[in-house]
């Protein structure tokens, strides 16, 4: 089992590109934690050359790999209008690899009592949320908790300013460094 993560992608599909090039291109399934196209396929005004929300919207309705999206504070109906993927929300729920995973944007759960509350009451085995554009890899209670961050330079959140995506395999996950292919933190199961 490889599952792919990606959370925050804002419309910037060149850094998707890269992202399913690098990392996702063997995975069996790749989860988002939301904002995806951001603000609707025909914003013009956000920063950077590689803004493009249809073109992402495109690529995720052409992948070959199954995307499963939740909703984000970023998402809109316009934006599933163009989407051939559901944007679940609340949250969205995956079983596999033996483990129950609930992937969840995170603006409506802003602290981590409230994203244990929701783990446990799912029984979340690992617990996704993006929204705050930086990586958080910890285990709390029975619950292993992930943001993969963000894959926009101009958006991370970061003291380092790099950019992210999440693996979860059989054993492990780990948080990449999109650029670089560094690894920025692991945890085994």
């Amino acid at each position: 089992m490889k599952i792919g993560v990606i959370s925050d992608t804002h419309g910037y599909v060149e850094r998707v590109a890269m992202a399913m090039k690098k990392f996702f291109a063997d995975a069996d399934l790749i989860l988002h934690a939301g904002d995806v196209l951001y603000h609707g396929p025909n914003n013009p005004n956000y920063k950077g050359d590689d803004y493009n929300p249809k073109a992402l919207a495109n690529m995720i309705n052409a992948s070959k790999i199954p995307f499963v999206i939740a909703r984000g504070n970023g998402d809109s109906e316009v934006d599933q209008l163009v989407l051939e993927v559901p944007i679940q929300a609340p949250y969205a729920y995956a079983f596999a690899g033996g483990k129950r995973i609930v992937v969840n944007h995170g603006h409506l759960l802003p602290t981590d009592a409230d994203k244990d509350a929701t783990a446990a009451h799912l029984h979340a085995d690992i617990f996704i949320s993006g929204h705050v554009h930086t990586t958080v890899l910890e285990k709390r209670g029975n619950t292993i908790f992930l943001n993969p961050g963000t894959v926009s330079p101009y958006l991370s959140n970061r003291a380092d300013k790099r950019t992210s995506v999440a693996i979860i395999t059989d054993d492990k996950i780990q948080i990449f460094d999109l650029d670089s292919g560094d690894e920025l933190a692991s945890l085994n199961f």
